[in-house]
Formats: structure tokens, sequence, C-alpha cells
């Protein structure tokens, strides 16, 4: 938006916008790695239920972005975001909604529905273009229209097949696609947004653990050592995207984040023993297809495209 805004400059990179953009694809690409490599993680906790494992997962974030927010001087942005009563009540639903996500995410790993996950992934692009025509007043030419189209297909493929929605890649998808859309109202840091998001859940996730028969720590300790490392495992990724989304064009972002979804869904068919079954399979060609055809629209030439002021 503010490319546009600001003009296209035509001139080479300087070495310092070479060395920035470097910093981003690598921040980028360590982002979606470690999100596509997050099963691996999960599936260390199987016999832990999912709640217990958002819980803690809530829990040793809020831990893991203090030490952050600490270490990048960013209590003062904290402090001005508490200031704002509309920012946080933007944060109580993005939190909300993460944590539907995330819910829904470590129960499907956990079960043994990888494939499911990286389909509502795949998915979540598109949703969110939808949410831009229907709540932000954003316009779709026709080929974006044949791209939601192709990805809505796909649903209905899987639907027709099993007599039912696909909920778990639904679910996904629109619990992301709801997340985005509230952080993108949300004028915050990725740091503070995380650590209000992560407090604002806190006390919800304390009583859950305290109400269980293990506690806190009452697991073996490999169990709690590995629990408590999901709240790395939240906040690092996060903390590197938000420093490549400051560093990449949208385009170099919107392609990157493919990897994490194929990354899982090879390791669903090649490692878990999950079986992409031809329903499932010709869902994904359809959503893969709508992707090719959205990313198509983006790279023709808008002629009409004139700026206004």
């Amino acid at each position: 938006m503010t490319g546009n805004a600001h003009g296209v400059n035509s001139a080479a990179p300087s070495p310092t916008e070479q060395s920035e953009r470097r910093i981003g694809l690598a921040c980028g690409f360590a982002a979606y790695l470690i999100w596509g490599l997050l099963p691996f993680y999960l599936r260390l906790l199987q016999g832990v239920p999912a709640a217990d494992v958002l819980a803690h997962r809530i829990l040793w974030s809020v831990v893991v972005v203090v030490v952050l927010i600490s270490g990048l001087k960013g209590w003062g942005r904290v402090r001005a975001a508490v200031r704002q009563p509309r920012l946080l009540a933007l944060l109580l639903a993005s939190a909300v909604c993460i944590a539907i996500n995330w819910l829904v995410y470590m129960w499907a790993i956990l079960a043994g529905h990888a494939i499911d996950t990286s389909l509502g992934y795949f998915i979540n692009p598109l949703v969110s273009v939808l949410f831009g025509v229907a709540l932000l007043g954003e316009r779709l030419a026709r080929l974006q229209w044949a791209a939601v189209g192709l990805a809505a297909l796909g649903v209905a493929v899987l639907t027709i097949e099993r007599g039912a929605l696909p909920m778990v890649s639904l679910a996904l998808a629109l619990s992301f696609g709801t997340y985005g859309l509230i952080r993108k109202q949300a004028a915050v840091d990725a740091a503070t947004g995380l650590f209000l998001e992560t407090l604002m859940l806190a006390p919800v996730a304390a009583l859950w653990i305290a109400s269980t028969p293990q506690g806190l720590i009452g697991w073996p300790a490999p169990t709690v050592i590995i629990l408590a490392l999901g709240g790395i495992a939240t906040a690092i990724p996060l903390m590197l995207f938000g420093v490549a989304a400051r560093r990449l064009p949208l385009s170099t972002l919107g392609l990157m984040q493919y990897v994490a979804p194929t990354m899982v869904l090879l390791e669903a068919v090649l490692l878990f023993g999950e079986v992409l079954d031809p329903a499932r399979l010709a869902a994904f060609c359809c959503i893969w297809a709508g992707l090719a055809v959205y990313a198509f629209s983006l790279r023709r030439p808008v002629a009409r495209a004139a700026p206004t002021r």
C-alpha cells in the first residue's frame, strides 16, 4: 500500500537495501521453517491433552516474550499500548482467535490429522482475500474470483465425498484469517502484541493448569521441558516474521507462506504415515490451482491503476 503511494523507484537497490532484504529473507525463511517443523515438536507431546499443551504454550510464551521485550527495551511501547482501550479490545479479540487456532492445530497434529492442517493453511490466503472483499471493501479482478472459486470447489469436493465439511481445515483457515484481519487493524509491534495477547489469555490458562492433576510441573521432567519449549516455539518465529515483514514486499512474504504447509504435507505423507486419499488430493489440486491463478493475477500489469493523488 505504501509503495503505491510513494511511487515506484526504478533505481537499483543500494547496498543497505540489499542487506536489509537478505536479512528479511533469512528471517522469513527461518520463521516458516520453524512453523513447518512444529509437528515434530508436538508429536513429542503425544499423551498430553491438547488443551493442556495450549495452556502451557500460553504461559511459557508470556515468560519468553517478557525476556525478549526486556532485551529489546520495549516496555515503553507496552505502556503506551495499555493506555489505548480500542487497541486492547482488538488484541483481546485477536487473542481469542489465535487461541482457537492453536488449539485446533495442536489437537489435529496430536490426533494424526496433519494433512488437514496443511490444507487449512493453503486455504487461508484465499479466505483472507474474501475477508478483504466482504469487510474491507476490496475489489477482485475476474482471475482472482476464479481463484477463490477453485478453492471453494476444493472444499466442495471434500464435503461431498465425506458428507461433512472439512471442519479442521476450515477452522484453521477462518481463525487465522480472522486473526490476521484483526491484527491488521491493531497498530502494535509483534512483540508488544504477542505479549498482551498471551497476558490476556494467561489467567484462563493458569486456571486450566491448576485444575489438572499434573498442574504446572507434575508431568515427567522431559515432558515439562518440552512443554516449556513451547514458549520459544511460539515467540521466536513470530519475532522473526516481524523482522521479515518490515523488510520484504508483501508479495514476497505471500509466496513464502506456503513453505510451512508444504513441509507439513510432506511430513504427514512421507513420515507420519497419513494417507493422501483421492478426495483430499483433488481438494489440494483445486486449491493449488486457485493459488497459482491468484499469484498470476498479481503479476499482471494493471493498466487502470492510475494514482488519484
